[in-house]
C-alpha cells in the first residue's frame, strides 16, 4: 500500500515516541500535519549542503520564499539538519554508518508517524572514484562491504546478522536517464564499496596509521575494480538496507571528487 513500514512490534506499546536526535516527537508534534505529503526525502553528510539543497529546490519548485533563508526543521538538536522545499525533505547524515543508521531509523519512524505513503529517498553525496574522469556521478546499483559483497554486517546484542544491500534497480535506471540532460557531469552505474574509516579502510596512505605499502593498495583497488565497485563512500551499506528492510525505494548518487 506504499507505506512506509517499521519492524518493530514494542512502537505500539510505547505512549510516546521520541525522536531524540531529530529533536521530534509523537506527542509533541503533529507528525502527519507535519510531514504527511512527503513524497521524497534527499539526505547528505553535511548540514550546509542539505540547507543548499533545500534552497535550490524551492527555487526549481517556483515555491513560495524561493531564495529566502529555509528553517532548520532540527534546530532544537546539534546532530543532524533537516529543511523541507514542498514535498522535497532535506537531511544531513554526518560521516559514516553510525551517523546515517541513527538518522535513518528516526526518520524510517518520523515517516510511518506521518502515514507517509510511496515515499523515494536518495542519497547525494561525493565520493572518491575508481577508474572513472573526475567530476563523474556514480548511481549506485548495489553496495558491497570492504571484500566486495553485497552485505551489510549488524551486530545485534552478540549476534551478527547480515542484510541485503540491493538498492532500486528502476530507480538507478530512471536517474541515469535524467542524466543525459546534464552532459556536464558524466554518469554512470556501479557498484560502491562502503568502509568503516576514511584513511585505513579506503586504502589511504596519509592516516596517522598505515600497515600496508602502495603496491599491496593498488593491487586492492585493481580487484575492488574488477569487481565492480566504481566509488567509495562510508554510509551506503547501511543505507541500502535499512531502505530495503523498510520499504522505502532508495537510490544512492555520488560526486566523484578524485
Amino acid at each position: 500500500n506504499g507505506l512506509v513500514l517499521v519492524k518493530n512490534p514494542h512502537l505500539d506499546l510505547m505512549e510516546e515516541d521520541v525522536l531524540y536526535h531529530l529533536d521530534l516527537g509523537t506527542k509533541t508534534h503533529n507528525l502527519p500535519a507535519m510531514f504527511g505529503d512527503i513524497k521524497f526525502v534527499c539526505v547528505g553528510g553535511s548540514p550546509n549542503r542539505m540547507r543548499a539543497f533545500a534552497q535550490f529546490m524551492r527555487r526549481e519548485l517556483g515555491l513560495a520564499g524561493a531564495g529566502e533563508d529555509v528553517a532548520d526543521i532540527c534546530a532544537g538538536s546539534d546532530r543532524y539538519a533537516m529543511y523541507r522545499a514542498g514535498p522535497v525533505l532535506s537531511i544531513s547524515h554526518g560521516m559514516g554508518i553510525p551517523s546515517i543508521s541513527i538518522m535513518l531509523h528516526e526518520l524510517i519512524k518520523l515517516l510511518h508517524h506521518a502515514k507517509c505513503r510511496d515515499v523515494t529517498i536518495i542519497r547525494i553525496g561525493t565520493s572518491g572514484g575508481l577508474g572513472i574522469e573526475a567530476g563523474s556521478v556514480v548511481i549506485t546499483d548495489t553496495a558491497v562491504d570492504s571484500s566486495f559483497q553485497p552485505r551489510f554486517e549488524q551486530v545485534v546484542l552478540d549476534d551478527v546478522v547480515v542484510r541485503s544491500t540491493e538498492l532500486d534497480k528502476g530507480l538507478a535506471e530512471e536517474l541515469l536517464a535524467c542524466s543525459r540532460d546534464l552532459p556536464d557531469f558524466p554518469t554512470l552505474i556501479g557498484h560502491t564499496m562502503c568502509t568503516y574509516d576514511f584513511y585505513e579502510g579506503q586504502g589511504r596512505l596519509d592516516g596517522a596509521l598505515c600497515s600496508f605499502s602502495s603496491e599491496k593498495k593498488l593491487a586492492y583497488l585493481r580487484r575492488a575494480y574488477e569487481a565492480g565497485v566504481r566509488n567509495i563512500e562510508m554510509e551506503s551499506t547501511a543505507f541500502a538496507a535499512l531502505c530495503g528492510l523498510c520499504g522505502l525505494k532508495g537510490e544512492s548518487c555520488c560526486f566523484h571528487l578524485l
